[in-house]
């Protein structure tokens, strides 16, 4: 519970930028790409996390984490409810992105080692969502109804990081660096760290880069959809608003819904039908120029969106060592972390020249890439696995694997259509 509480507030930060930047290019008179730099300084954040959350495991364990993530948290909005002069904003939101960052890391690799990992990591990710919905529909509804300045909305941040810090710290204080080295012993120890290690690995690069696509995608599309509907739709500024909702609500719902569904088709098979629906969602929402439409279609994206992160860390446990999991999931997710920063940022610098309708192409293609990328998962030895030893991955010549799952699940719906 804990863990869900932190991944509501990570989900509020990240979903908060596409409501409040329409009204931080009024309040500070800002061009489209200086104000896009709230998306470029978690970068920074979600680097240094990516560096140093191996270390804070080892030395203060997930008790560390649970300390420094919320705390700076609570720094940030503290920080960005002051509002300060803009270049200081900028600053301020890489710690929000180093909080982000380390407990990425942490609590995906922890959850991500259970039982029925496709179910539980849904539900992390989907109170993530969760977070991602109230956001926008509360900083919208206290800005645009209520009348409130935008920064007034971090007050309510405050309070959360503030509750996520005493939960994290109750939950994982007896868990320590020294219980952190003893659960997670390396196999094989050397010279080298356990990132270098992870760093060697296919699995580590491969989810890296699909977590960028598609982390890049999904907070373009959430921090955009206000600006494209009121500039491209004509929607209104509060009907505009209500659409971002409905998009992280379909990634909430998709996230709670499609983790019990992932794992009877496969991981593989399961995913390769979630993109290319939401391909299909995207293309109606780019070539049906109404304002109901791109709604509807954009919240049936997100729904199919909703599970690939999920489905990537589970990708990536089963493939890997149990040790090496906080440094691969942890990089992973930093290079997520770098799409939510750099792939918003050149699309508002794209949308200066060219317009905000720039955004359906890029996001069509970047779907398109993180397809292919999914091919190139290893094909998981399932046996290992699924008898709980040590995750090996199977041996393949090639870069784009098609998993057996794909075979199976076909034969077994020809199975069932015959009645056998």
């Amino acid at each position: 519970m804990a863990t869900f509480w932190a991944f509501i507030v990570m989900g509020a930060n990240d979903a908060a930028y596409g409501a409040i930047i329409p009204y931080l290019e009024e309040y500070y008179n800002l061009t489209y790409v200086v104000v896009s730099l709230v998306f470029l300084s978690p970068l920074a954040g979600y680097a240094s996390a990516a560096v140093l959350n191996n270390a804070i495991h080892v030395r203060f364990g997930q008790r560390g984490v649970a300390f420094i993530g919320p705390f700076c948290h609570l720094c940030a909005y503290i920080g960005i409810a002051l509002h300060p002069p803009y270049p200081v904003l900028v600053v301020v939101f890489i710690l929000a992105g180093f909080g982000n960052g380390i407990e990425d890391a942490a609590w995906n690799a922890w959850l991500g080692n259970m039982a029925n990992t496709n179910e539980v990591l849904g539900f992390l990710h989907g109170f993530y969502g969760l977070g991602a919905v109230l956001s926008p529909l509360a900083a919208t509804a206290l800005i645009v109804q209520a009348g409130w300045p935008w920064y007034a909305f971090y007050y309510i941040m405050i309070g959360g990081a503030a509750v996520e810090l005493a939960t994290s710290l109750t939950a994982f204080w007896p868990m320590s660096g020294a219980l952190y080295q003893e659960s997670n012993p390396r196999v094989q120890a050397g010279r080298e760290s356990r990132l270098q290690e992870a760093l060697k690995s296919r699995v580590t690069w491969v989810a890296s880069i699909f977590l960028l696509g598609y982390v890049g995608a999904e907070v373009a599309l959430g921090g955009w959809i206000v600006t494209f509907m009121r500039r491209e739709r004509a929607g209104q500024p509060f009907a505009s608003g209500m659409v971002a909702t409905g998009f992280w609500l379909g990634i909430t719902v998709g996230r709670f819904v499609l983790g019990f569904i992932t794992p009877k088709l496969g991981e593989k098979f399961a995913v390769l039908l979630y993109i290319v629906f939401a391909m299909v969602a995207q293309l109606v929402f780019w070539l049906v120029p109404q304002f109901l439409v791109s709604a509807v279609a954009v919240s049936v994206q997100g729904f199919f969106l909703g599970p690939l992160f999920p489905a990537a860390i589970v990708a990536a446990t089963k493939t890997l060592p149990s040790y090496l999991h906080v440094s691969a999931i942890g990089f992973a997710a930093a290079f997520g972390g770098g799409g939510a920063a750099v792939l918003p940022f050149g699309i508002r610098a794209l949308a200066q020249a060219k317009g905000v309708s720039i955004l359906q192409p890029i996001i069509l293609a970047i779907l398109a890439i993180i397809l292919v990328l999914w091919l190139c998962f290893p094909v998981l030895d399932k046996s290992t696995a699924q008898e709980g030893g040590r995750p090996q991955l199977a041996s393949s010549r090639h870069w784009i694997n098609i998993d057996f799952d794909l075979v199976e699940t076909g034969k077994r719906t020809i199975r069932k259509s015959r009645g056998g």
